[in-house]
């Protein structure tokens, strides 16, 4: 049996100056740190007494001060991993919202979509975004514990579920699940039927009124 529960980070500096993130090393706001301690309390109790789980997050400023109190929680130093970043928007990142999405080309409705190019230098491909979070989500699983946590970004969780439910690389051109920020995944393999289930997607009950 193995749980994952996947956080993305939550509220970041790049979020409320209107920014584009990417790999722009933002930071949590106060708000999102306090959203971080509550992310980290309800994993505390959910998480059941034993063998101590992995904690793996991106190594980016916003996930690394998310995971922090979550590793403190459960008694883990949070693993940083470059592979679980958000996608690099090249010179796009920390730029504003406005500038991005002057020069921005979405990708074609039919068509190639993993290798278009969407107009920004030096931005990474949906394509190689994928096969990175997929490298990263190798390492992930290989780990033994039995319980895992993912920090990561609003983007890259659709691919570490993804990974988690056996998608094929070529399936990822249209692949988005979309969840709140600060929010917990919960990802779960069976000891009977070995399936991977997502047991709950973008789940923010922690932050209720907050």
């Amino acid at each position: 049996m193995r749980d994952i529960y996947v956080v993305t980070h939550p509220e970041a500096t790049h979020h409320l100056e209107d920014r584009v993130g990417g790999w722009f090393d933002s930071e949590l706001t106060p708000r999102g740190h306090e959203h971080a301690r509550l992310v980290a309390q309800a994993l505390h109790e959910r998480i059941e007494v034993g063998p101590p789980a992995a904690v793996f997050t991106s190594d980016l400023r916003r996930t690394v001060q998310t995971a922090e109190p979550i590793g403190a929680a459960l008694g883990v130093t949070p693993i940083r991993l470059q592979g679980l970043r958000e996608k690099s928007y090249g010179e796009g990142g920390g730029m504003p919202d406005a500038w991005f999405r002057e020069r921005f080309v979405p990708p074609p409705a039919e068509g190639e979509r993993l290798e278009h190019d969407e107009g920004i230098a030096g931005a990474e491909t949906k394509g190689a975004w994928v096969r990175r979070v997929y490298a990263a989500m190798d390492e992930v699983v290989a780990d033994p514990s039995a319980t895992t946590v993912i920090v990561t970004h609003g983007g890259s969780v659709s691919f570490v579920i993804a990974h988690w439910i056996g998608m094929p690389l070529d399936a990822l051109s249209r692949v988005a699940f979309r969840v709140p920020s600060g929010s917990i995944t919960h990802l779960h393999r069976d000891d009977y039927f070995h399936n991977h289930a997502v047991v709950s997607l973008g789940d923010t009950a922690h932050l209720r009124g907050r």
